[in-house]
């Protein structure tokens, strides 16, 4: 009995000792940190993480775990403000603004889409653009700000973190808002979408631009860069060409660098953007190569944060994609299934389903088959023959356009129908081409455990917890959206205001103001002036939004 009460003694003090976590209950009470970086895999399900683990584990023996492994705590869901299911602009919205939104909607308030609002709606509050954490850690801490990703910077998950729109792709607005925003590190792909007025802006800012690069970029001293790699968005980790493209954890690594010269801290958001696009693709080789490339980023961030003692890191998705299991009613017998059955054939692929496509469409088609046996070891079979060559988009195809019938099991996008092909030969299964609603892992590291988040977060919670990382709250992320963002009929109340060409012209005793949208830059009397944020206009509602502090500007009170 006596050694029963003294073990029993002992695990209440082990358990005592135990560093608590914080948990939903309790984000308000973490402690700030002078660095957050923000590590988003875009659309990846928890299948996903666990299909990377097996086939790390089977190509390296010795690597059993993933870098995000110990830090795992949790899960958050995902919504967007009317559905279940997330899309990627509002569930990342929802993470830097605290609200949720619409499909579509980078950092602005919804309409209410009446009994299927998840969350009450404010219906006066529609088209409002909502500050950011981001913003917020600029404008309300002075932090230096960084993206990274491997799809354009406008793109909808950096766009959230930046800019405003209810139309996610707008990318020429998005990115004029961004690049008028201050951030100071940019590395990704989209040089497209930079205009010559951003870059003379940027350049006036001194910022140093890099497009397709990498050695540039590389050499680079400034901490202030903005470096684009590819007219869209980067390639897939297993065809990069690492000669011209950098790896993500070697992004991370330069925009940490750089970053972390600030004296008052810096906020980075790192997105894995290809995961969500293989899972797309149902590419099972592009999204385990994502991944392991995105946890590759993590180790960078992870390790940078252990040894500077002042940073936290986040690790989440914004959603799901492509329900993705490991499993599926062909595999009969499934526990007695072997990984080599499973997950083996994966190890043979070597380029992803979208490389694929374009090797078969660069080659003649007498190579087809060669191609498929040289980059995947795979020999087709004839029902799979006829349905590439009956494929519509396959560009090597012998048979005319006009004449082909297309074969309904498969998809008719060639990268797609290749996902097909190299799905089958292995355990895995998929249940659809889109987004999904399950809840996403949240892993975390902060230098002080118990200010670590613990257990099922909304993603309302996981920005509460964010903002109280950079050291304010949601309520002044609310007083900052109501400083900066202030409807135009507000601020220059019962002075004349015109709206035309894509310009409010407001006149008031004596002072005339020119303003255009999607930059901080104003005209008044003549003399151009900088904002310290940008200018949103939303022609749904026909309205500008804009600092309140340019009614004063204006000789009102």
């Amino acid at each position: 009995m006596k050694r029963i009460l003294n073990k029993s003694i002992s695990v209440c003090i082990c358990l005592l000792m135990m560093p608590m976590i914080c948990s939903a209950q309790d984000i308000q009470n973490v402690k700030p940190v002078k660095n957050i970086i923000l590590m988003i895999p875009d659309g990846c399900s928890l299948a996903t993480v666990s299909t990377a683990r097996w086939y790390q584990w089977m190509k390296y023996p010795e690597m059993e775990k993933l870098t995000i492994d110990p830090y795992l705590c949790g899960t958050v869901r995902t919504t967007c403000s009317n559905a279940p299911i997330g899309d990627s602009a509002p569930t990342t919205s929802a993470y830097m603004t605290g609200y949720n939104s619409m499909a579509g909607w980078v950092a602005t308030y919804p309409t209410s889409s009446g009994k299927d609002d998840i969350y009450p709606v404010d219906p006066q509050k529609a088209y409002q653009p909502l500050a950011t954490v981001m913003e917020a850690s600029r404008l309300l801490k002075n932090k230096s700000t960084g993206l990274v990703c491997t799809c354009i910077f406008s793109h909808a998950t950096p766009a959230d973190c930046s800019s405003h729109s209810y139309n996610r792709n707008r990318y020429d607005v998005l990115a004029s808002q961004q690049a008028h925003n201050g951030i100071n590190v940019v590395l990704g792909g989209g040089a497209k979408y930079m205009s010559s007025d951003m870059e003379e802006y940027l350049k006036g800012h001194g910022v140093s631009i890099f497009q397709n690069d990498l050695e540039g970029a590389r050499k680079c001293e400034n901490n202030n860069m903005w470096s684009l790699f590819t007219t869209d968005a980067m390639s897939h980790d297993l065809d990069r060409d690492a000669t011209k493209e950098p790896s993500l954890a070697e992004m991370t690594e330069i925009a940490i660098k750089k970053l972390s010269a600030d004296k008052d801290g810096f906020i980075l958001m790192v997105e894995g953007s290809q995961v969500d696009d293989c899972a797309h693709c149902n590419d099972p080789i592009g999204m385990v190569t994502e991944f392991l490339a995105f946890d590759k980023a993590c180790k960078v961030a992870l390790d940078f944060a252990k040894k500077n003692g002042e940073t936290a890191v986040v690790i989440l998705p914004d959603h799901g994609n492509s329900g993705i299991s490991i499993g599926k009613k062909e595999l009969v017998g499934y526990s007695r299934i072997p990984s080599r059955q499973i997950f083996g054939p994966l190890l043979n692929y070597k380029a992803t389903c979208d490389g694929m496509r374009t090797k078969l469409n660069n080659a003649p088609f007498e190579d087809a088959e060669k191609i498929f046996k040289e980059w995947c070891d795979i020999t087709l079979s004839e029902k799979e023959m006829n349905a590439l060559k009956n494929n519509p988009n396959y560009v090597s195809s012998p048979i005319p356009r006009a004449e082909r019938q297309h074969d309904k099991n498969y998809d008719r996008d060639l990268a797609k129908m290749i996902g097909q092909f190299m799905t089958a030969r292995t355990g895995l299964a998929y249940t659809t081409w889109g987004h999904t609603g399950e809840d996403v892992f949240l892993a975390a590291y902060h230098p002080e455990a118990e200010s670590r988040p613990r257990g099922m977060l909304t993603n309302i919670e996981l920005n509460h917890y964010l903002c109280n990382l950079a050291g304010f709250t949601h309520d002044d992320l609310d007083k900052l959206t109501a400083d900066i963002f202030v409807p135009h009929t507000e601020v220059f109340k019962d002075m004349q205001c015109e709206i035309a060409d894509n310009t409010l012209t407001v006149i008031y005793n004596g002072n005339k103001a020119i303003i255009k949208p999607n930059t901080n830059v104003v005209t008044i009397n003549g003399k151009d002036e900088e904002l310290k944020s940008v200018v949103i206009y939303v022609d749904k509602n026909n309205k500008y939004y804009l600092p309140r502090s340019l009614r004063s500007r204006m000789g009102a009170k």
